[in-house]
């Protein structure tokens, strides 16, 4: 069995594929597997990944697998989660790179800890700014309750550091169904991963390793572009407002899924101007449609605890459908 299983989805990114790929050459082992999956790119990049594999088999385990149809990045890390042998597993995009050495760290800090998974900080990067963002938990190395790290919910907590690629799980969470996202979700995929690691894995813990380096700014992104497929939001968490519902703490937990869902939708909506105007109009009447949904008691309670800009802009949404519902 493999010691880690490195699992990197690639879609069209020709431009940055090297970048990332030369990362995980400077972080081989023998007993290190890389999985690498084309989502089915149209560019340049399956050609990059076909000689890339050859090369870094050298150095590594290497599995390249390349999707008949598009199905979008949590498709895609499914397809490597059902092809991971290794003891643990982290992910990568195929935009982003690894410093050298981090999977290393990696590994020697979950095994040191002996927990279910860890959570790492990163360095954000558009063109040459760089930032360093932290994990939104204060104790450090040491290994904690995994729901504990779920609220308050008026305070940015673990749940809303999402991202797949800043840690490492062990393969008991595989095994135990945890780990896979959602298919076909083409955004967000990562909000309901996290809700379900920090309800039902038993200890995580968080360590200031700075080794992953995220892309931002890239052209074609979807966080950049206004199609369709960010509408997958809605979708993404709906699912995390249901799960928590039937959670055995759902009373506790249901106040701050629904006000994450809640600061996402007035987000997207604040941020009208990228959308295409037809997306526009079905993002509106999705978010109408998801606050109707959403449980009343738990929403009106939000809404009074949320800044006036926010609350105020949610509160003429519900209002547009209450006032259309009692027309009809």
């Amino acid at each position: 069995m493999p010691k880690l299983s490195v699992i990197v989805p690639f879609y069209n990114v020709q431009q940055y594929a090297q970048d990332t790929l030369r990362s995980l050459r400077a972080n081989a082992r023998s007993d290190f597997e890389f999985i690498l999956v084309d989502d089915q790119s149209k560019d340049e990049t399956p050609a990059i990944l076909e000689r890339a594999a050859d090369q870094l088999s050298d150095v590594a385990q290497v599995r390249y697998i390349r999707h008949e149809v598009n199905g979008g990045l949590a498709t895609a890390r499914n397809t490597g989660l059902d092809a991971a042998t290794g003891e643990y597993i982290t992910f990568l995009d195929g935009d982003d790179w690894f410093a050298p050495g981090h999977c290393a760290e990696l590994v020697a800090a979950i095994e040191g800890l002996g927990c279910d998974f860890v959570r790492t900080d990163h360095v954000q990067t558009n063109a040459r700014a760089r930032s360093v963002h932290r994990v939104p938990v204060g104790r450090r190395d040491e290994v904690l309750d995994p729901r504990a790290a779920i609220l308050p919910a008026d305070r940015t907590t673990s749940v809303d550091y999402a991202y797949a690629w800043a840690g490492a799980y062990h393969r008991r969470l595989l095994d135990k169904g945890l780990l896979h996202f959602t298919d076909g979700l083409r955004t967000a995929e990562d909000r309901p991963w996290i809700w379900k690691l920090h309800r039902e894995a038993e200890s995580f813990a968080v360590v200031g390793l700075l080794g992953v380096f995220y892309r931002r700014g890239v052209a074609g992104s979807l966080t950049q572009i206004g199609d369709v497929r960010q509408l997958d939001f809605i979708r993404a968490f709906d699912q995390v407002v249901q799960e928590t519902a039937a959670d055995r703490d759902a009373d506790r937990l249901l106040p701050k899924a629904v006000r994450t869902y809640c600061a996402i939708i007035a987000h997207h909506l604040s941020d009208e101007s990228k959308w295409e105007p037809a997306v526009a109009k079905q993002l509106r009447a999705m978010s109408a449609a998801a606050i109707q949904r959403m449980p009343q008691d738990a929403l009106g309670d939000v809404l009074d605890t949320m800044d006036l800009r926010r609350a105020g802009k949610l509160r003429r949404l519900r209002r547009r459908v209450t006032t259309a519902k009692a027309a009809a």
